[in-house]
């Protein structure tokens, strides 16, 4: 039999100490003998600080390990751990949230020779690392700046969701948070104002936490390595920031690969730190592997001014700007460069879920149950990597919504450790009005099965609004001069313009081309993305003429109205007759 180590419910001491609202007296919660429990004061104060006292009862889930993980596994262990029990402050990690690993499981590679000095000198935050004497029963505590939740003016918000199977505005659910739901035993006792309100770790409520690891898990199976983990984030961007802060130098001259045409908030998160940033070739899949290893095995430091880069950002699904989605062949095929060379991946994935349908004739039935759905997504490279050297980036925002500033990286435990440490002395974590919205939300309300059936709904919502652009585009645009890739994922069309049948073509630059183009079709009421917007090196000439348009937010009537005048602008800057 293979040994098994570790207790994803692991339980901690922890001082637990309930405010029953307006009762002068403590209520203790009986647990397991490895949990010490406290009061600090005759009164009870609002909800305790402290470490995590995970669960009522350990749960030791065996040979669960050596299979993926199901819906109906994670409701078992759940209900063998017991109530959740998580205090203000309280720490956690996704240790103890996932399934045990089989002891033989390799662990990460270290990082030591990438991470930066900033990254390397930080150390844990000597305030929250103070909490774990609050264990110590009888403990009186005058040492955290933590605000009494009594003095918090929000007694109680309701929230009102879509429900599975229809989430139309008749099937409806509700959910309650009160600020001393934990000590009352109500609106399921687990995560109440007082806790999500009040300081927390830079982690993450482990209430979401646990939520996110389990979820990460379900969809991507185990990381091929031991140690892998999640943290929180201040949604996807958040997380770049500290990455690139974490593994890129500009002392060190370091320099970052991402595709040509690349997320422009991700460049323009990247040039004040100094990094470098370099493009790699596409195709209509994405990124291509072998420009990828053409770059950088003939990298000269001297012609380009950076070190031969240490790390690649990328978007594998529907890829901001170009829509493009790698497939499982493509994804192997660039971690396979990247491990040859080295190369660290960011992985960011806001549009993983909105996977669509093929366009056209070749269009399928969707997937009519979860597992259906889950089988059908293009695997991850977070769920290829055998070596730990993949961060994955996911967030609520094109999702649930953007509002939430909320997401969460997956990443093996020494790059997880040093994210943390950079959070505690920046973000300090997602905001707990939007942990508390997301559980009540993903978790109590819907559960991870409610949620992917929300992703499964929010895939046909998407593949609608393509076809519909997408058929806007065959009706009204110049066939002869315009051309795309129908979109198998996100939010993005991608619309590359024939810049070389354009009568002027001899004398006007790409840019001049595109201005002319933009700036008609603003006057015409329609607003499409210049392609060089995106260009990952700003300063060499473009590869083509481009326009992002996205069908992510207007009506499909409006959809219709602008790619006429889209079309109308191209018309007018080639000298083409008007027409369908």
């Amino acid at each position: 039999m293979v040994k098994l180590s570790g207790n994803p419910y692991r339980a901690l001491s922890s001082l637990s100490h309930i405010n029953t609202g307006y009762h002068h007296h403590c209520r203790i919660i009986s647990a397991s003998t490895t949990r010490l429990l406290s009061t600090t004061s005759v009164r009870c104060k609002p909800p305790n600080v402290g470490n995590l006292g995970m669960a009522e009862t350990d749960a030791i889930i065996g040979q669960q390990a050596h299979e993926p993980l199901t819906l109906d596994g994670i409701k078992a262990r759940r209900a063998k751990a017991g109530k959740l029990i998580a205090p203000t402050a309280s720490y956690s990690d996704s240790d103890m949230f996932k399934a045990p690993q089989p002891a033989d499981k390799p662990k990460a590679k270290r990082w030591d020779h990438l991470l930066t000095k900033e990254a390397k000198a930080r150390e844990p935050c000597a305030l929250k690392q103070a909490a774990k004497h609050l264990k110590k029963p009888g403990l009186i505590s005058l040492g955290g700046g933590l605000p009494s939740a009594e003095n918090f003016p929000v007694e109680h918000i309701s929230m009102r969701f879509p429900a599975p199977p229809s989430f139309a505005g008749g099937d409806a659910a509700g959910a309650e948070a009160g600020k001393y739901d934990v000590a009352r035993d109500e609106n399921g006792g687990v995560y109440d104002l007082a806790i999500a309100l009040n300081y927390g770790q830079s982690v993450g409520a482990a209430q979401l936490l646990r939520w996110a690891t389990e979820h990460t898990e379900l969809v991507h199976g185990a990381p091929p390595y031991a140690d892998w983990r999640c943290a929180l984030t201040v949604g996807s961007t958040g997380a770049l920031e500290q990455a690139f802060r974490m593994l890129c130098d500009r002392d060190r001259a370091d320099a970052v690969l991402t595709e040509e045409y690349s997320f422009a908030t991700a460049l323009e998160t990247a040039a004040p730190l100094g990094i470098k940033v370099f493009g790699v070739r596409m195709d209509g899949e994405g990124l291509l592997p072998d420009s990828l290893h053409e770059i950088l095995s003939g990298w000269d430091e001297a012609a380009r001014g950076a070190r031969k880069p240490a790390v690649l950002y990328t978007v594998p699904s529907g890829q901001n700007p170009t829509g493009a989605t790698q497939g499982e062949r493509r994804r192997r095929d660039i971690y396979d460069v990247c491990r040859r060379h080295d190369v660290y991946i960011l992985e960011d994935e806001p549009y993983y879920f909105l996977q669509m349908q093929p366009y056209g004739a070749e269009a399928s039935a969707p997937p009519a149950t979860v597992d259906e759905f889950l089988n059908g997504l293009v695997p991850s490279l977070l769920s290829m990597d055998a070596d730990g050297r993949v961060m994955r980036m996911d967030s609520f925002s094109k999702v649930v919504v953007p509002g939430s500033r909320c997401g969460w990286i997956t990443a093996s435990e020494q790059i997880v450790e040093r994210y943390i440490r950079h959070a505690e002395c920046c973000s300090q974590g997602p905001a707990g009005l939007s942990q508390i919205f997301l559980y009540k939300l993903v978790d109590e309300t819907w559960g991870h099965e409610g949620y992917l059936k929300w992703l499964m709904h929010l895939r046909l919502e998407y593949t609608r609004r393509r076809n519909t652009i997408l058929a806007a585009c065959e009706r009204y645009l110049p066939l002869d001069v315009v051309s795309w890739v129908p979109p198998a994922a996100g939010m993005f069309l991608w619309l590359k313009v024939d810049h070389t049948k354009h009568p002027q073509a001899a004398t006007k630059s790409i840019l001049e081309i595109e201005e002319d183009i933009f700036e008609s079709g603003i006057d015409k009421g329609v607003l499409a993305i210049r392609g060089s917007w995106f260009q990952a090196e700003q300063g060499l000439p473009p590869s083509g003429l481009f326009f992002r348009t996205t069908f992510a937010a207007a009506s499909e009537d409006d959809m219709e109205r602008a790619i006429e005048r889209f079309g109308a602008a191209v018309r007018e800057s080639f000298g083409l007759g008007s027409g369908c």
